[in-house]
């Protein structure tokens, strides 16, 4: 086991001017299960990437353990890495693909057997083991993929996005499935997904990334309940928070007709501007006789709940939900007999669960949700 660092670790394609990662400073614990998430292009992948060997660092370094990794080939990192395409020789069986690294290494016979079967074992691939990869299903696929990074004991177990070639309902068990394997083997682990609902339920801590830049890092519940920014507001949840534009006046943020509570001193944190961001949950507004007024478009019912799709009301937007999350407005009721499409309505809000974002900056300036 061991930790790995990211020490300023910064990567320039050839040709580019921007950095796909800049400056990355990440320290993950011995064990542990890190997660880096973000949309396509963040730099996630580079990152894990740089930490494999395959993608050069032009600034900075990276740790493994007491070891800087940064200029050794990947073959000497002690890690395994799991792919999104599987990578399995289809001319192998299952047990030859998981043992091949063994093979290579001069591993005695016996001893890789021994070790495929307790990986197949872990895995329950034991029934499998004489197949080919065309004659199993992508989630077993999957699986052999992982036996093969397990039977080589490595320091660090690194995954980038192994789950994205499966079908929705494969992809909630195999999740499940990974992270009680990661627990067992107590191995730390990279992961990379774009997937935040993966990475909300899968990483002890998880890795907001945005444009090579890291944003955000900390457990699940705390990047949900306290996000460092808009970014990290609007990307963690599902579905997202809401971020609502309005004024400062007395007493409050004025959105639409209704003035939400906010603290005079949240607001003296950013003093020379007039207009900030609100950040509110869906499962935070109720439909209430005062509130947020909203012209309902969309309705969808859940059976125990439902989702209220819609813009505030007099914006003209009630009909035109394409042209950004911060004209939508979604909530979450507990209503068997929820308004129907072209209402209008009214949505409390508990003035604790409020996030205030500065406009300028993007940066929260109100106190973490308790």
């Amino acid at each position: 086991m061991a930790t790995v660092q990211y020490k300023e670790a910064t990567r320039v394609y050839p040709g580019t001017d921007r950095a796909a990662v800049s400056k990355l400073n990440l320290d993950i614990g011995d064990g542990e299960f890190m997660v880096l998430v973000g949309p396509s292009g963040c730099g996630k992948s580079t990152s894990l990437r740089m930490l494999a060997g395959l993608e050069e660092v032009n600034a900075g370094s990276i740790w493994i353990g007491d070891r800087d990794v940064t200029d050794l080939p990947p073959k000497d990192r002690d890690i395994a890495m799991v792919f999104q395409n599987y990578a399995l020789y289809p001319h192998m069986t299952v047990a030859d693909n998981m043992g091949f690294a063994l093979k290579m290494q001069n591993v005695p016979k016996a001893e890789r057997q021994q070790r495929v079967l307790e990986a197949a074992k872990l895995l329950g691939l034991e029934d499998f083991l004489n197949r080919k990869p065309k004659a199993l299903s992508g989630g077993q696929r999957q699986r052999v993929a992982m036996g093969r990074a397990i039977v080589r004991n490595p320091q660090v177990f690194l995954m980038d996005e192994p789950l994205s070639n499966l079908d929705a309902k494969l992809r909630v068990q195999t999740r499940t499935q990974i992270a009680a394997l990661q627990q067992r083997l107590g191995v730390t682990t990279v992961y990379v997904t774009h997937d935040q609902v993966e990475a909300m339920t899968m990483g002890d801590r998880v890795a907001v990334m945005r444009d090579g830049l890291l944003q955000q890092v900390d457990t699940p519940i705390t990047l949900y309940d306290a996000p460092a920014n808009l970014f990290v507001a609007g990307f963690i949840g599902s579905p997202a928070m809401n971020l609502i534009d309005g004024t400062r006046v007395d007493g409050g943020i004025k959105v639409g007709d209704f003035v939400v509570p906010v603290a005079r001193e949240v607001l003296d944190k950013a003093p020379n501007e007039t207009s900030f961001t609100l950040g509110i949950r869906p499962e935070n507004l109720s439909l209430a006789d005062e509130g947020i007024p909203l012209d309902v478009a969309v309705v969808e019912e859940l059976g125990s709940d439902a989702y209220l799709y819609g813009s505030l009301t007099g914006s003209g937007r009630a009909a035109n939900l394409e042209d950004g999350e911060g004209h939508q407005i979604v909530a979450r009721i507990s209503s068997r007999r929820p308004p129907q499409h072209g209402a209008q309505v009214r949505l409390g809000v508990d003035p604790t669960t409020v996030h205030v974002f500065s406009k300028e900056s993007g940066e929260r300036i109100s106190n973490p949700v308790s």
